[in-house]
């Protein structure tokens, strides 16, 4: 694990239960975020969760970002950390309130089929932490809506904000920023009519 400046007291309880993963630390405005394998996400939650030194017994946000064109973004030429790549990162925000601690965990992914549309892409498939924090429903089922990541065991994955017919996922970078045409389809409902 590479860890510049980083004091965060839960990093080395990671690196010591797992020595032989990859993984990967960062710090920004004094939040640290640990970056870890897709593979070792349940088990790495799990420990963060259940382990006394950790507890981490909130999961307050489930959030993803997308890097297309971003300079300096993991999986760019450019990128400065040798941690891993991909477009697209989930963040999982976890709060310790036995320890009065957050740490930011970050999953990337990197597409495999174009993003254009809303076709099921097998490397944009990532576990469910459901089974760990049951309040991950909501906003994993918002990461589906909005950027497409499956959340393979999640009991209930659907759309929650955008009908279940919608085109595509309007947060990524390739969508394009007046839609395709889904505006325009609206029916205007006015006072007089309502």
């Amino acid at each position: 694990m590479s860890t510049p400046n980083l004091d965060h007291p839960t990093l080395p309880l990671v690196k010591q239960k797992f020595a032989s993963r990859k993984l990967f630390a960062t710090e920004f405005r004094g939040q640290s975020t640990l970056i870890i394998d897709q593979a070792d996400l349940l088990e790495v939650m799990a420990f963060l969760c259940s382990d006394e030194r950790c507890q981490y017994d909130f999961l307050s946000d489930v959030t993803c970002v997308d890097y297309l064109n971003y300079p300096g973004a993991p999986g760019t030429p450019e990128s400065d950390n040798d941690g891993p790549k991909g477009r697209f990162g989930v963040v999982y925000n976890l709060v310790s309130y036995p320890h009065n601690r957050r740490l930011f965990v970050k999953v990337m992914l990197d597409p495999t089929l174009d993003t254009g549309g809303i076709e099921d892409d097998p490397a944009l498939h990532i576990p469910s932490v459901c089974g760990i924090w049951p309040g991950a429903e909501w906003t994993e089922r918002e990461v589906f809506d909005m950027y497409g990541i499956r959340f393979d065991a999640h009991p209930d994955l659907r759309r929650i904000l955008l009908w279940e017919d919608y085109p595509a996922h309007p947060l990524r970078k390739d969508y394009p920023v007046k839609g395709r045409g889904e505006r325009e389809e609206y029916v205007v409902v006015d006072r007089d009519s309502a």
